[in-house]
């Protein structure tokens, strides 16, 4: 008995000299989460789209109607499963790391960036060939698929937005009450 006290009290020593470093792990563990769920996020993604078919004209690469939506329908899933993952993981991290709200608020915003580029790095990294540029070199009539693409920024707060939402929820309106 008198082992388990004396390394009990050791342990609480080491934590008085480093009062940061549960927050430090708490900080961590976050991130960590986050570029998890950003790497899967991206992998699903890349699996769910359907990439648009074409064809090359005078070095030009062109695509049917159904073509053009399923070029569209990239940035859209990017944002429909982007969202939801940010939500779920923000109000998980919200609920568990609840030690210290400024340095979890800080971790799920570099945590929600670096998930929101994960997912795109991720759902682009077995890409064809852009097919404009590929179109440039092809002969009339060479049929080509398109690139998963994100159009634009603005999808890629799509991941921070989710995340900072549910955290913002749990924190301000679920939030457990400390007794000190």
């Amino acid at each position: 008995m008198s082992e388990l006290t004396a390394t009990e009290s050791g342990r609480h020593t080491s934590l008085r000299q480093h009062p940061w470093l549960p927050v430090a792990v708490q900080v961590v563990v976050i991130v960590v989460l986050f570029a998890i769920a950003g790497a899967f996020c991206g992998w699903l993604w890349q699996h769910l789209w359907t990439p648009p078919k074409g064809v090359v004209a005078n070095h030009t690469w062109y695509t049917d109607e159904k073509g053009l939506r399923s070029d569209f329908s990239g940035t859209a899933l990017y944002v429909l499963i982007a969202v939801p993952a940010g939500l779920l993981i923000g109000a998980v991290t919200a609920f568990l790391f609840d030690r210290a709200e400024l340095a979890t608020l800080l971790a799920v915003v570099v945590g929600a960036v670096l998930a929101a580029w994960l997912m795109w790095q991720v759902g682009v990294h077995s890409n064809p060939v852009d097919p404009h540029e590929a179109a440039t070199t092809a002969k009339d009539g060479t049929k080509l698929v398109g690139d998963l693409h994100v159009t634009g920024k603005a999808p890629f707060v799509a991941f921070p937005v989710g995340a900072l939402s549910a955290l913002i929820v749990v924190f301000l309106g679920l939030a457990k009450r400390h007794r000190r």
